[in-house]
């Protein structure tokens, strides 16, 4: 079983691929080249460092069916980061089988240095600089907050939550904007990847076969951790950036099977950069408490961005904005300052939704509110609906909330039909199964 990269191309701006896969191994690709496109020209990148986009997110499907990855070249320093990243996939999830790169050429420019080196010949400050991926959300604002004394060229990326279809062009350009303006409030530069990474692969099919042995989806419980950094890599080259950060998502004493980890991201590079795994050390709650330290010393007008269904503004009703919402609360500070329309009224909506198991939760909403929990006591509340939701949360049973929001029955039985149909089968019962998730989820909705 084997993935193969050809014709491998950097024109102007866009990077582009063709992946071909072996015949067991072909359901996991759509047929669509992989391609990716950044602000920046990237022609004079070497082609081993041109390879690491692609190769950060086949490498992973290649490892969970014991396949093999061929490429023409590959730089050096990736190719042993992929090992290591291998490693702890391998020992985080029993279902994968692990495989080899091969490559007719491995270069490394530096070989003196190694790892995270810079290479004086790329383009950029002498003295390097940094990147961190950002939409606005709690985590990246914290990192932002943390690294701002070297202000960071804040990176976004199209091709996960937001996808490359057309349908998302509005969802897009929103985030475009209003990274751009906290970039330009800020002093900072910015920079936009847009890449049809899950396009290429058939995520529904990876979510098919693998969503029964993780938490969440293939993507956030595999791949975006090295996939989201390795994207970064020809614009971290041709701008000079020795560092990049992603921002944490758990934190220390949280052991979940995530794609985003301090043993994954930390040993993710490539000539002239290194990843690092940001503010893990800090709890959720911790991370909103930097965030309100400086806002009362430097920024009293920040908008925070962290909700799933708008880009434009926070909704103010969903789990995630009501979750923030309340964490500002308990740092002090005013949520409706901030992007969350909030008031003491709410407290009521958050408990009946959470009840009768309304928002689909996982594990790690399930240490958010942990950790909230633990901030409530040791917080006095400032009025009866704050007490009574406070009190209520004290004693709720959080692995009961989690469990009343699992995905019902025939989301499973469909995820199961795709998986076990032929290839020949499976294109035609995705359409169906996708009409029929579409319908489910319009019916939770109402």
């Amino acid at each position: 079983m084997s993935f193969t990269i050809t014709d491998l191309t950097a024109d102007g701006t866009i990077l582009e691929c063709t992946v071909r896969a072996s015949p067991d191994l072909r359901r996991f690709l759509t047929g669509e080249p992989f391609r990716t496109s950044y602000d920046v020209p990237i022609e004079d990148v070497p082609e081993g460092v041109l390879a690491v986009p692609v190769l950060a997110q086949l490498c992973p499907v290649a490892w969970a069916n014991g396949a093999d990855v061929y490429v023409d070249e590959v730089d050096a320093t990736f190719a042993r980061a992929l090992e290591d990243v291998k490693a702890t996939l391998l020992s985080m999830y029993d279902f994968m089988e692990g495989g080899q790169l091969y490559a007719r050429r491995t270069i490394d420019p530096d070989p003196i240095h190694g790892a995270g080196a810079p290479d004086s010949d790329r383009a950029g400050d002498a003295d390097g600089g940094s990147g961190l991926l950002f939409t606005g959300g709690v985590d990246s604002t914290c990192s932002y907050v943390r690294h701002r004394e070297d202000s960071p060229t804040l990176i976004s990326v199209r091709g996960w939550t937001i996808t490359p279809d057309r349908s998302d062009d509005e969802k897009w350009n929103q985030l475009r904007t209003r990274v751009t303006r906290f970039a330009d409030d800020h002093g900072l530069d910015t920079a936009f990847v847009e890449s049809n990474m899950l396009a290429a692969l058939d995520h529904p099919m990876l979510l098919a076969h693998y969503k029964r042995f993780v938490d969440g989806a293939w993507y956030s419980s595999v791949g975006h951790g090295i996939g989201l950094l390795g994207l970064c890599a020809p614009l971290a080259y041709a701008r000079g950036m020795n560092d990049v950060y992603v921002a944490a998502t758990h934190w220390e004493g949280i052991d979940l099977e995530w794609g985003s980890r301090p043993d994954i991201d930390d040993y993710v590079r490539w000539t002239g950069t290194q990843c690092h795994h940001d503010g893990y050390e800090l709890t959720r709650q911790e991370r909103v408490d930097v965030i309100a330290d400086y806002v009362r010393e430097a920024d009293p007008d920040l908008q925070l961005q962290t909700c799933n269904d708008r880009m434009d503004g926070n909704c103010g009703e969903c789990e995630k904005c009501y979750r923030t919402a309340i964490g500002l609360r308990l740092s002090g500070l005013d949520p409706t300052d901030h992007g969350y329309p909030f008031d003491d009224a709410d407290y009521r909506d958050v408990r009946r939704s959470l009840d009768r198991g309304e928002w689909v939760l996982g594990q790690d909403e399930r240490y958010m509110w942990e950790d909230i929990r633990d901030r409530i006591r040791e917080t006095e509340p400032t009025s009866p609906p704050e007490r009574a939701f406070f009190e209520w949360l004290v004693d709720a049973d959080l692995d009961d909330l989690v469990a009343e929001s699992s995905p019902p029955l025939l989301d499973r039985l469909l995820r199961a039909s795709a998986r076990n149909a032929p290839n020949s089968a499976y294109n035609a019962l995705y359409p169906a199964y996708s009409t029929a998730k579409s319908g489910l989820e319009r019916v939770r909705s109402r």
